[in-house]
């Protein structure tokens, strides 16, 4: 796959740099505690709660500490769900994850009963909505508890009907939110260069002048001086265990059963380790020092990414001296 030793390689500097959509997301779980714990619950139960401050203000949605004295607040107050538009804004086009997909308003209410306003979506046609409007809560079909469960506000002095059942769940303590960004990536051309040589099956890395220190992955510059990093190094795919992580906790999207290894593994020739699976070992036989290879995953298989190796396993050969790899810890 790559040579056993580090040598000067050749890239063409006229390609363009690589370029792709990125999407970043995660499900944000956090604890919502007493207060906005009775307020998610009673979205649920389709209805709306606030709570009182010192002042006497009614806070929707529910403030955790007043706002007057900094005390806990802690007196939830029923409020209804029909309420006066302060202020609005038109949504022309809807983008995605918003309440709607036709164009509608984002409006500052406040509830019959509220001394606050609450942001949300109000479902009106264009031009026939004013500030000192009245409008009211339109449900989702199945509250979760959240304030999704509010689907829109609609135009409207009656609250709507709501089914007299008995929620017989468990009160709500948690809330995960999926958040999501999107970008489109542009790569730097050192970047660029290190995934096309992966997708050919070569680890690049690149220092400053033949005595510069070889960084892995190919950088735009030595973080040490700050110098351009000119000249690009074909590395080995053999390396040393520097140090390690036994990963035993489960977690979401995991796709190894612990337990398992993530080392950082110094390649052959390189100045800095990069880290990376180590597996085909019993994780507590993995030690500092250790002598590993790359796995590659089969060609037809590889793009451009380091997942283009699998993981890397024991060489076989002796430990390396600790004297090798003590500055790259």
């Amino acid at each position: 796959m790559t040579a056993s030793q580090s040598r000067p390689a050749s890239i063409d500097h006229h390609e363009p740099p690589l370029s792709a959509p990125l999407k970043l997301s995660f499900d944000y779980t956090r604890s919502v505690g007493p207060v906005l714990g009775q307020f998610f619950t009673a979205l649920r139960d389709r209805r709306v709660v606030g709570v009182r401050g010192s002042d006497g203000r009614v806070h929707v949605p529910p403030a955790e500490y007043d706002p007057v004295s900094y005390e806990p607040l802690t007196e939830v107050v029923p409020v209804s769900s029909v309420g006066t538009v302060l202020s609005w804004t038109w949504q022309p086009e809807p983008l995605e994850g918003q309440p709607l997909d036709r164009p509608f308003a984002w409006a500052l209410i406040k509830l019959d009963g509220a001394d606050t306003p609450l942001l949300h979506a109000v479902d009106a046609p264009e031009g026939q909505l004013s500030t000192g409007d009245r409008v009211h809560v339109h449900w989702v079909d199945e509250p979760v508890g959240a304030i999704a469960d509010i689907a829109y506000f609609v135009p409207g002095d009656t609250p709507e009907d709501v089914p007299d059942v008995t929620d017989d769940r468990d009160p709500i303590t948690m809330l995960v939110v999926p958040t999501a960004i999107e970008i489109q990536h542009s790569a730097s051309y050192p970047e660029s260069a290190y995934l096309r040589a992966l997708q050919e099956g070569t680890l690049l890395g690149a220092r400053t002048g033949e005595n510069g220190k070889v960084y892995f992955p190919a950088r735009e510059a030595d973080p040490a001086t700050g110098q351009q990093l000119t000249e690009y190094v074909e590395l080995s795919d053999k390396g040393t265990v520097t140090t390690f992580a036994i990963i035993n906790i489960p977690f979401a999207g995991q796709r190894i059963k612990p337990p398992y290894v993530a080392a950082y593994v110094l390649l052959d020739g390189a100045d800095i380790p990069f880290l990376h699976l180590v597996t085909e070992i019993p994780a507590d036989e993995v030690r500092m020092g250790m002598r590993v290879e790359a796995v590659w995953r089969p060609r037809e298989e590889w793009g451009l990414g380091i997942d283009n190796i699998s993981h890397f396993r024991p060489t076989g050969e002796p430990d390396a001296d600790y004297d090798s790899y003590k500055h790259h810890l």
